[in-house]
């Protein structure tokens, strides 16, 4: 029982950690929570023995990429997806990929990230405009200025978000080179528009309050277990005597 409790508590410290992190960027841009998934854990030896006592672990933990809620901003530089994908960037070593439009023109007139990244267009390009004239963003990700296309955002989606995983607070890397993005179906591109992150901060509170009452039960419960185990050993000994 204690090591039954002692792997519950293990497993409820990895959801406090999870759960911390997603508190912290509960108002950062396009962020997506991480969740976990639990399984039950057999060691070999009980396998071996036809025992069929289990214990509980954090099995994986997982991105949670449902759309978070998309607010007004005002900045026509501000874009927001309604629907699945990722805007492309050029990060330092490579492609990556972000939920977080909030952008703006760096002084060569490239549209940038909040960290200086490159904004991708189709092409491969970056993106790159004037600084003088307004910049109109269609839903597909058209970019104009004076009724003159100067490019289109990348929007890429995956067939499985299994290879992606998180770099930073706002990027995706892609793990797997031979998975190939495609641009989504149904998505929209939302000027003057940010997606929040999909952390609710309510949920967030009601699941702190559960994990704390499991580890406090938990705890009672490897007391209980050690209390036994003292009680057992005084009674054996006093057998012996």
């Amino acid at each position: 029982m204690t090591a039954m409790a002692a792997s519950g508590l293990r497993s409820r410290m990895e959801s406090l950690d999870l759960l911390a992190n997603n508190m912290a960027n509960a108002s950062t841009g396009g962020y997506k929570a991480d969740r976990e998934f639990y399984s039950l854990y057999t060691a070999p030896e009980a396998q071996d023995s036809g025992s069929s006592s289990t214990m509980p672990v954090v099995q994986q933990p997982w991105i949670d990429l449902s759309q978070g809620p998309i607010t007004n901003t005002g900045n026509s530089l501000d874009v927001a997806l309604s629907g699945q994908g990722f805007f492309s960037v050029a990060g330092p070593n490579g492609t990556l990929y972000t939920r977080n439009g909030g952008f703006h023109l760096a002084a060569n007139g490239q549209l940038v990230t909040a960290d200086g990244y490159s904004v991708r267009s189709v092409t491969g390009t970056p993106v790159t405009a004037q600084s003088s004239l307004p910049i109109d963003i269609s839903q597909d990700g058209t970019l104009t200025q004076a009724g003159q296309p100067i490019g289109q955002l990348e929007i890429a989606d995956f067939t499985s978000t299994a290879g992606l995983a998180k770099q930073g607070g706002n990027y995706f890397r892609q793990l797997d080179p031979t998975v190939k993005p495609a641009a989504p179906t149904g998505t929209t591109v939302e000027q003057g528009k940010l997606e929040a992150s999909n952390t609710g901060t309510a949920e967030s509170a009601v699941r702190l309050v559960t994990i704390m009452r499991q580890f406090e039960m938990l705890q009672k419960a490897v007391t209980i277990g050690n209390d036994m185990s003292k009680e057992a050993i005084e009674q054996v000994a006093k057998v012996g005597s």
